[in-house]
């Protein structure tokens, strides 16, 4: 199992003065090539609620002030939910949505809105705490049953049969799940993919540097889709929220930054289904091979969804076709339809404390190992590439394997 994430920096940054607000957006160096400017001409994320499963999302950081929809979280798994206990939650949630206001780091969807969920991760004290915080599978039960388009999850160790049962419902539910592939390449030869980004119906992310490299730390195998920003810019460091710490790496990030990317498409084309949101993200995925052969170091591609914003007539396919069909081995978004929307009462979960087989669920998030690889594959990052690693551990049920 991964470690526990998000805290490991050796440099701190305060928040306070108006220079610092500028110096902290200023590290969020992938902006720049993604043309963030340019996408927010034409989208924000307005409109779009992105659950964050995670540590829980302190709501009054300055970034995240009026940005967290906390009374939305079903009040069964709603235990202390803007009560972030590692930083990690918080920092995921200002990558997607956050303002930037008061030094704080700027989200990629600033438009956008987060619902948060604080789930039983690593990291979080044995005793009343743990009892009454729910399970990650029943967090993402409770999400599937709102109206949050998009479900975020940048951690590992989903892997009981509740944890599967839970991706399956929220995926018949129209939602789209993104989650990190995990930091566990190591020595680059047995890193194994985690879950739930392993699993059938769920969009896994790993993590590239600001040369357009795959990470070194990051997971590969069979089962990563696509490839998003992970290393080198500022987040929490801890719970008590005074200072950013910079060289914040891992395939959490990369998966708050995916989350807000489908965020901005979807609010620019609110009427697509999450099968035309996730198909113009793998058509437009920067790749130097073909769409139909995804490499297992580098599956479909970087994120680019400037190049679906830039033209107002995209065509995004059929909205009841599952553009991965073949690697998820069964129909359940193409009969989710245009399903992404509450049913009509969130799910009451019960507090059973159920275990992961690989152990306690981890937080996906942050590493300090260097980002060169002897794998790496380049793509110019002028066009906004990258490079990823595709996973696949022997666990639970896995998707199809690919070829290549």
């Amino acid at each position: 199992m991964g470690a526990v994430v998000g805290v490991l920096a050796a440099v701190t940054v305060g928040l306070a003065p108006a220079a610092a607000a500028s110096d902290e957006q200023s590290k969020e160096w992938y902006l720049g090539p993604m043309q963030a400017e340019q996408m927010w001409k034409v989208s924000t994320g307005k409109g779009v609620k992105v659950a964050v499963i995670d540590t829980g999302v302190n709501a009054n950081t300055p970034s995240l002030k009026g940005q967290v929809l906390a009374d939305e979280v079903p009040k069964a798994v709603a235990y202390h939910a803007t009560d972030d206990y590692a930083g990690h939650g918080t920092s995921m949630a200002e990558l997607i949505a956050g303002t930037g206001a008061g030094g704080g780091l700027k989200g990629l969807a600033p438009g956008a809105k987060i619902v948060p969920y604080r789930v039983q991760l690593e990291g979080l004290k044995d005793g009343e705490e743990k009892e009454k915080t729910p399970e990650a599978w029943q967090a993402l039960k409770a999400a599937a049953d709102t109206d949050a388009k998009i479900i975020s999850m940048s951690f590992g160790g989903m892997t009981t049969d509740e944890d599967k049962a839970a991706v399956k419902y929220a995926a018949s539910k129209g939602k789209l799940l993104i989650a990190a592939v995990g930091n566990n390449a190591g020595d680059g030869k047995s890193g194994y993919i985690d879950y739930p980004a392993a699993y059938p119906y769920v969009i896994g992310v790993a993590a590239a540097d600001k040369s357009a490299t795959v990470s070194k730390f990051s997971s590969f195998g069979n089962y990563v889709d696509l490839a998003a920003p992970g290393e080198g810019f500022p987040g929490w460091c801890d719970a008590t929220f005074r200072s950013y710490c910079d060289d914040r790496n891992g395939t959490s990030p990369a998966t708050a930054i995916t989350s807000a990317a489908a965020a901005l498409i979807w609010s620019a084309h609110p009427n697509w289904t999450v099968n035309q949101v996730v198909r113009s993200l793998i058509d437009t995925a920067g790749r130097k091979w073909p769409k139909d052969d995804p490499s297992k170091y580098a599956g479909y591609g970087m994120i680019r969804p400037r190049l679906v914003l830039k033209d107002p007539n995209y065509d995004a396919g059929p909205a009841n076709v599952d553009p991965l069909a073949k690697d998820n081995g069964g129909d359940l978004l193409a009969k989710s339809g245009s399903s992404s929307s509450p049913s009509p009462s969130a799910s009451a979960t019960s507090q059973a404390q159920q275990k992961g087989s690989t152990g306690e669920i981890s937080a996906a998030g942050s590493s300090t190992q260097s980002s060169s690889d002897n794998n790496t594959l380049w793509i110019a990052l002028g066009a906004t590439a990258a490079v990823i690693v595709i996973g696949g551990g022997g666990l639970a049920v896995m998707r199809a394997r690919r070829a290549k």
